[in-house]
């Protein structure tokens, strides 16, 4: 029996260049994107063994619950319109938001929390990239300064709706 190798995560600075690099495809027109009042309209654009690569679009007050990745890094990039991102900050223990405009990209490691929503009048448009691809979201609530875990989900699908969930308290 043979072995399969396990192929490696891609690195923060190749994450960064394939959001960069589909963000500038999107703005030339070469794909579709789609907006929908009722739910985050997504299109997965790209899967392989090392990344998964998903182009989002944002109506007005359209968000994320406090979620990671399950272990997966990944980047982001803004290709139109505004997106807040609030960070949770492990050592300040606080969310923490950032705008997040047109060109703008973040990268970030396998254990960052965050939630992203549009808070703008205008449809925001993304590329969001993951490596290794999705498997596994966490979700997150906070009280005082504690991050209390929620739930965790097994999904290949950054959109899949969040769990409705509450810390018990």
């Amino acid at each position: 029996m043979t072995a399969h190798a396990i192929p490696s995560p891609l690195s923060l600075a190749q994450l960064v260049e394939w959001t960069s690099c589909v963000a500038e495809d999107v703005r030339a027109g070469h794909y579709a994107v789609e907006a929908d009042a009722d739910e985050r309209w997504h299109a997965r654009l790209h899967r392989d063994d090392q990344i998964d690569i998903w182009l989002i679009s944002w109506t007005t007050d359209q968000g994320t619950q406090l979620h990671d990745h399950g272990g997966s890094s990944g980047a982001f990039t803004v290709v139109s319109g505004e997106l807040s991102e609030t960070i949770w900050t492990p050592g300040v223990e606080k969310l923490a938001e950032t705008p997040r405009t047109e060109g703008d990209t973040v990268v970030f490691g396998e254990h960052y929390v965050h939630d992203v929503r549009n808070i703008a009048a205008e449809t925001a448009v993304s590329v969001h990239a993951y490596s290794p691809p999705l498997s596994l979201m966490n979700y997150y609530d906070t009280e005082g300064s504690q991050l209390i875990k929620l739930a965790s989900v097994w999904t290949d699908d950054p959109e899949e709706p969040a769990p409705t969930l509450h810390a018990v308290k």
